[in-house]
């Protein structure tokens, strides 16, 4: 039981990360994707339930969102069946341009390691979380992150984090217990124009907690589909949550 609750909390703070807080993801992680809200129905005396709507693009956000780009998310259409979509509003921070220099430490990087972060400075870029609670024991939470480029940014990104990988496959975790964060360039599905699938692991005493990541490159674009601090086997989603939001970003917009 404590292992769960611990877990839950620490998948929270990881959408946190990915969103800022910029909205009620907390709110949606600890509900249910099969709770039900009240319909219009209900409202008037009828006793038939719907399942929660998926919510609608916000026109509006915080510096580097894009509506137009969130309509390209993964939503109710696209998902499988189970999943709740949260968009945010407040978009995760990105590297810029400058590289790290080799005089920068290896547990400095793990936000790139990780993919949480990417080299380059997208020219837009949207985000939701991805929930999913199968039952009491099987919470899944995790993250799409969609980014374009004016220029080759997606490319080097993806380059980037390859290397960073070799440099720093493992990581001594500087947090309290010990521990330590492993990465690694993992098979993976082929998709889009380029694919990699980023295994992720951090381990502290006995517990073990996965963040991999698929990141698929479309021209100047990059989806990004990341699971978020779950147990092991918790990647089991991403395949099918990256292929879906390829085809979505690609059957959506000009």
């Amino acid at each position: 039981m404590l292992r769960m609750v611990l877990r839950r909390l620490i998948a929270v703070a990881a959408v946190c990360m990915v969103t800022a807080c910029g909205s009620s993801t907390a709110d949606t992680a600890d509900r249910s994707a099969g709770d039900t809200i009240p319909s219009t129905a209900q409202a008037t005396g009828s006793a038939t339930a719907t399942k929660p709507a998926f919510p609608a693009v916000p026109a509006t956000g915080g510096s580097g969102y894009s509506a137009t780009l969130s309509a390209r998310l993964l939503a109710a259409d696209s998902v499988p069946p189970g999943f709740t979509v949260e968009i945010a509003t407040v978009m995760p921070p990105d590297a810029g341009d400058q590289r790290p220099g080799v005089d920068v430490s290896c547990p400095d990087m793990i936000p790139l390691l990780s993919a949480t972060r990417l080299t380059g400075t997208p020219s837009a870029m949207a985000a939701a979380t991805l929930t999913y609670d199968a039952d009491p024991d099987g919470f899944w939470v995790g993250s799409e992150v969609i980014r374009t480029y004016a220029d080759d940014g997606a490319r080097r990104a993806t380059s980037d984090l390859r290397a960073f990988i070799g440099r720093c496959p493992t990581v001594a975790s500087a947090g309290l217990g010990g521990g330590s964060y492993r990465f690694a360039v993992a098979p993976g599905p082929r998709l889009g124009d380029d694919s990699i699938h980023v295994s992720c692991s951090t381990t502290s005493g006995s517990g073990t907690l996965e963040w991999d990541t698929v990141l698929v490159r479309i021209g100047t674009t990059l989806v990004v589909v990341q699971e978020q601090g779950n147990q092991p086997g918790g990647d089991k989603y991403l395949t099918q949550l990256a292929a879906a939001a390829l085809r979505k970003y690609q059957t959506t917009g000009s």
